[in-house]
């Protein structure tokens, strides 16, 4: 699924953003030429902070959230004949490196009204043939996955944390990335910390680190991310809590400024207590005509796109296994929309504005 841009809708402001941080680190490379080396001080610099902040001895770079998530699952020993239990709704990419290794998906029902995975869903699906389980936190939602694993340690079978839209969240007072057995993260061009492109693998354990190292080096390494990648990401990620907080506080506006629209409602399952991170932000729409309200909360400035395609629905039967008929990802996959992240970072004023355009476009679907 190609992301929403300013250059595609001109719906969204500018991302990434300007930032004098990052013009530094330009400068500085530009000085140093740092920028143009195979081995410098950024990668290792980066593979440090992701380290100390995830409390992680294994820290792996790559070149994008999708190939940490191949590396991941070879990490976790994945390969023909397997089996990878994954929610029926989520991100296509992951889908696609289930069947790259030979293995088959196992698609399970996400939570009613929420595009996280069910606990009790992926129970029954756990096979002998099972070797790994993909957990997404999606669009400012928490996936369950601290209870995932201790399903899944029972039957040793390793969880892979997809974190790509959720860096620096917090549930449960658990921070995002250190819940699961590997841990996954993308740079890519519109994620909250971006290199243009990018990715990185984090866990704790040795051994499937030395996997992920046996399967990438070979005289230089295979999915490299570059010190110019890694040197922007730095700065990014020290600024992360203080964007978040901003992200917050303008999603808490714009919730209370819709909060009398009865034609959809927001979908969010965090506590007070916790801290999540919105790359997106989903509705659930109630009303046949999604396609035709995106397109005038676009038309009046508003970056609202429909959510990710229900995998059981674009997939051919043969390629996966489902359990179930998947009622509440197939309302996901015809019901939710997103609102884009950029805007999220913008002044307080931009977002009455914006709340108008959406109440107009849903009252005149």
């Amino acid at each position: 699924m190609t992301e929403p841009s300013s250059d595609r809708h001109g719906t969204s402001p500018p991302w990434p953003p300007s930032d004098p941080a990052i013009q530094k680190v330009f400068e500085g490379m530009l000085e140093d030429g740092s920028w143009g080396r195979y081995h410098g001080p950024h990668c290792a610099h980066l593979r440090q902070k992701l380290a100390d902040l995830h409390q992680s001895e294994f820290v792996t770079l790559c070149s994008s959230g999708t190939s940490a998530v191949e590396l991941a699952l070879r990490a976790a020993g994945v390969s023909d004949g397997d089996e990878v239990i994954m929610a029926a709704y989520d991100y296509k990419a992951n889908f696609a490196n289930v069947v790259l290794l030979g293995a088959t998906p196992v698609l399970t029902d996400v939570k009613q009204g929420f595009p996280v995975p069910d606990p009790q869903q992926i129970r029954e699906a756990l096979t002998d043939r099972t070797r790994a389980i993909i957990c997404s936190h999606l669009h400012g939602c928490f996936a369950p996955v601290s209870e995932i694993r201790e399903l899944a340690a029972q039957h040793d079978v390793p969880v892979v944390e997809d974190v790509c839209q959720s860096p620096g969240a917090i549930h449960d007072g658990v921070l995002a990335g250190t819940a699961g057995d590997i841990s996954v993260f993308s740079f890519g061009g519109s994620k909250l910390l971006t290199a243009g492109r990018g990715g990185a693998v984090v866990t704790r354990s040795e051994t499937f680190h030395q996997r992920i190292r046996l399967y990438t080096q070979r005289g230089n390494d295979a999915y490299p991310l570059s010190e110019m990648q890694a040197a922007v990401l730095c700065p990014q990620l020290d600024q992360l809590k203080r964007c978040h907080e901003t992200r917050r506080e303008r999603v808490r506006q714009i919730v209370e400024g819709l909060g009398d629209c009865k034609e959809f409602s927001p979908v969010l399952n965090h506590a007070e207590e916790d801290l999540p991170a919105f790359y997106k932000l989903a509705f659930l729409l109630d009303h046949d005509s999604r396609e035709e309200f995106c397109s005038r909360c676009q038309r009046a400035g508003a970056a609202v796109f429909e959510g990710f395609p229900g995998l059981h629905l674009i997939h051919a039967k043969r390629r996966f296994r489902a359990l179930g008929d998947l009622p509440h990802a197939t309302a996901l996959h015809n019901n939710l929309v997103m609102l884009h992240h950029p805007v999220l970072l913008q002044d307080a004023h931009v977002i009455q504005p914006l709340v108008t355009a959406i109440k107009l476009a849903a009252e005149r679907i």
